[in-house]
């Protein structure tokens, strides 16, 4: 265990100015509070804080992250107060402590729950002070270094998967390479020790078989870059497990087929000689087509910059080469803390290498709770990335797999709102596309335009996923609270009842809702049915049978204004009209019969899907279905002409050429359009074929089928 002048002397070293009565007091201090307690190692507990202090000193951190260090689970594991810490060390150490410190109180909470909510706590103190997270980092650092310890198979399983889906991106994304590379490695070990041992005894092998031919590779390569005038370093290692398992993963070989498990690194004083260091190394040697990137003009979202290309090297041997300056090469292996900014006073995480941090509190504003921020958050780190440009020029950094949905989310959140359509490299392309590096990406956008739910489906980045989850949030609620007005409103009618407001508010308090939107919401979304609501909201109709309707309207004022008879309860009155509601949200229309304008529907109302609507007559509603939850619905009497629906036609035709060419145009010229075509029974004469084509209601669809059976190479066609 590290002795205090030890620290106090580590961090003297490259801090002078350092308060090292401060430091004593923190050590002193934790050592007390800690007393006896022990890790699952046996060791002092207060050896962890100790361990941790150390690793934030190799990062060269300030005075009062070391504190902090020491400091970091005097909150959580023991009676320390945070204002005891305020009052001993300040303000500054004790919100840093309540940073790194985890929530309590989360003891009925699931552990995905628990994981959810201390990260979200984690992303907003990070937000104000980024040291929060390199605190954090090394804390998980040293844990993972003693996970063996722990006894629960369960546990450290838990732990490593955490590591590997949370704190491996974070540490990626600080820039912090060397400490990325441990906590993959030590969480790979534990996920898959099997694997992991198989490929590190392999790796000790090919060292020792190979330990001259890295030499000598690395001799060559300083030769070539000397022999031109270069000043350089450079240096060689064989790959980290984890990597080597990734890359058997995604191009599906074994060990022994891989070819680049070498890596060499050749670091040099400035950016110009990076480049004359690359045309050198290319002209010596054979390049590998498609390995070559650029990350000095392009940078990663970390500030990481390097020159990486791929090479027939020395030997005959395939390896991997980055070209770098030593800056580059400080940034790239301790990222954000090689080059510190808080002794200049700055403590907002400001700058490029932040973005992504700023792209989740935007996630955070947007989703509905922290296990939705979790899960978009892992989407918006966990990736690797591509670079696009806008038509200006700009520089958007994305995942791999984005769509121009990502890119126009990525620019602004109003932005992605409004899209409508996207060109990419000057041609117009679906929204769905994936983009590659070096495209230039045109968003189109239109002004009363609102997010599809559809995108949901192809989009890749956290951040529009949350913004497009948050939008159908709202237009569901809306929709169920519409709905479920529409349908006590309804319900009233068909009992006789007068609708009041007044009744369904107090109905709401009952069901411990605080608005009667809550209500009118929970209804549509089929939670609690117009019945039953209506059964509470008017107590004394259930005494019709035993009391005449005339004395109970008579007994009092307020119960005549509740259970007066509605005159003029027309049957066709009672049933729901549906215009304005969106499929898809509140509304469903049923993949079994296809409803249209113009056909006799009826709902079926499901928990948490709304209204589902089929024709009448359709086979697919039995007699098993509640009651309860059947609803006499409407087509609103004007309905959008601009709102297209689905409409099936089952066809058989004459197979000879020009038939198909046939039937589609027929379907065109009435303005109609195929949305999907399925051959369901093929011969040499005859082909039998279902088509969705869509239409604005059954009129339209029977125009459409009274011209198709007009073609003489049409035996028959009938709706489904």
């Amino acid at each position: 265990m590290t002795r205090q002048f030890e620290l106090v002397e580590r961090l003297k070293a490259y801090d002078p100015t350092a308060d090292e009565g401060l430091l004593n007091r923190a050590y002193v201090f934790s050592m007390k509070v800690h007393g006896s307690q022990l890790r699952a190692s046996g060791d002092p507990y207060f050896s962890h804080p100790i361990e941790v202090a150390g690793i934030l000193t190799d990062m060269r951190m300030d005075c009062y992250s070391i504190v902090t260090a020491l400091l970091h689970d005097t909150v959580e594991d023991t009676a320390a107060t945070l204002e005891e810490i305020q009052s001993l060390f300040g303000p500054e150490i004790a919100r840093l402590v309540d940073g790194v410190t985890k929530l309590t109180r989360l003891e009925l909470q699931s552990e995905a729950t628990k994981q959810a909510e201390n990260f979200r706590k984690l992303v907003v103190a990070m937000s104000s002070d980024i040291r929060v997270l390199l605190i954090k980092l090394a804390d998980r650092l040293h844990n993972m270094r003693t996970l063996h310890f722990i006894d629960d198979n369960t546990k450290r399983r838990r732990i490593a998967r955490e590591t590997m889906e949370i704190y491996v991106p974070l540490a990626e994304r600080m820039g912090m390479q060397k400490l990325n590379d441990e906590l993959e490695d030590l969480a790979f070990a534990e996920l898959n020790p099997e694997m992991h041992e198989s490929i590190k005894s392999r790796l000790r092998f090919l060292y020792q078989s190979s330990e001259n031919t890295i030499e000598t590779i690395i001799n060559d390569l300083k030769r070539v870059a000397e022999e031109v005038g270069l000043e350089c370093s450079v240096s060689g290692r064989l790959k980290s497990a984890y990597s080597i398992w990734c890359k058997m993963q995604n191009k599906n070989v074994t060990f022994e087929q891989l070819a680049d498990i070498m890596a060499f690194r050749l670091v040099v004083n400035s950016v110009s000689e990076c480049y004359q260091a690359l045309g050198v190394i290319h002209s010596h040697y054979h390049v590998i087509p498609g390995r070559f990137k650029d990350y000095i003009s392009t940078p990663k979202v970390n500030n990481y910059q390097s020159l990486h290309t791929g090479l027939i090297g020395p030997l005959n041997h395939r390896i991997e080469m980055q070209i770098r300056t030593k800056e580059m090469h400080q940034i790239a292996e301790l990222g954000v803390a090689a080059h510190w900014q808080y002794k200049k006073g700055n403590l907002s995480p400001d700058g490029k290498q932040y973005t992504w941090l700023r792209g989740l509190l935007e996630i955070l504003e947007q989703a509905s709770g922290p296990e939705e921020f979790l899960e978009h958050t892992k989407l918006e780190m966990f990736q690797d990335q591509v670079f696009c440009f806008t038509p200006k020029g700009e520089l958007i950094s994305l995942p791999k797999g984005a769509t121009p949905i990502d890119f126009a989310y990525a620019i602004h959140s109003d932005v992605g709102d409004r899209t409508v359509g996207a060109k990419i490299n000057g041609r117009q392309m679906p929204l769905r596309t994936h983009l590659q590096n070096g495209d230039q990406v045109e968003i189109i956008t239109v002004k009363n335009q609102c997010p599809s739910p559809t995108w949901e489906r192809f989009v890749v980045t956290g951040k529009a996923r949350a913004r497009i989850r948050k939008f159908i949030r709202n237009q569901q609620r809306d929709q169920f609270s519409e709905l479920g007005k529409s349908l006590l409103h309804k319900a009233c009618i068909k009992e006789g009842l007068v609708y009041s407001e007044k009744v369904l508010a107090a109905v709401a308090q009952h069901f411990q809702y605080n608005l009667i939107d809550d209500l009118f919401a929970a209804v549509g979304e089929g939670i609690h049915t117009a019945k039953e609501v209506i059964t509470i909201a008017f107590p004394e109709r259930n005494k019709k049978e035993s009391v005449s309707e005339k004395s109970v309207i008579e007994e009092t004022n307020v119960e005549k204004s509740l259970i007066k008879p509605n005159k003029n309860n027309d049957p066709r009155k009672t049933a729901v009209s549906i215009k304005g509601l969106i499929p898809g949200m509140a509304l469903h229309y049923a993949g079994c019969c296809h409803p249209l304008p113009g056909d006799n529907i009826i709902g079926v109302v499901t928990t948490g899907k709304g209204v589902t609507i089929h024709t009448s007559d359709c086979e697919g509603v039995t007699s098993t279905i509640d009651p309860e939850r059947m609803l006499d619905l409407s087509w609103h009497d004007e309905m959008d002409e601009e709102i297209r629906h689905v409409g099936r036609l089952k066809l058989n035709f004459i197979n000879k050429t020009g038939s198909l060419a046939s039937l589609t145009t027929i379907i065109s010229k009435h303005q109609s359009n195929i949305v999907n075509l399925k051959i369901i029974n093929r011969t040499a004469e005859f082909w039998d074929l279902f088509i969705d084509v869509e239409v604005k209601d059954v009129e339209h669809l029977q125009n459409i089928k009274a011209a198709l059976r007009s073609l003489p190479i049409i035996t028959f066609v009938e709706r489904i």
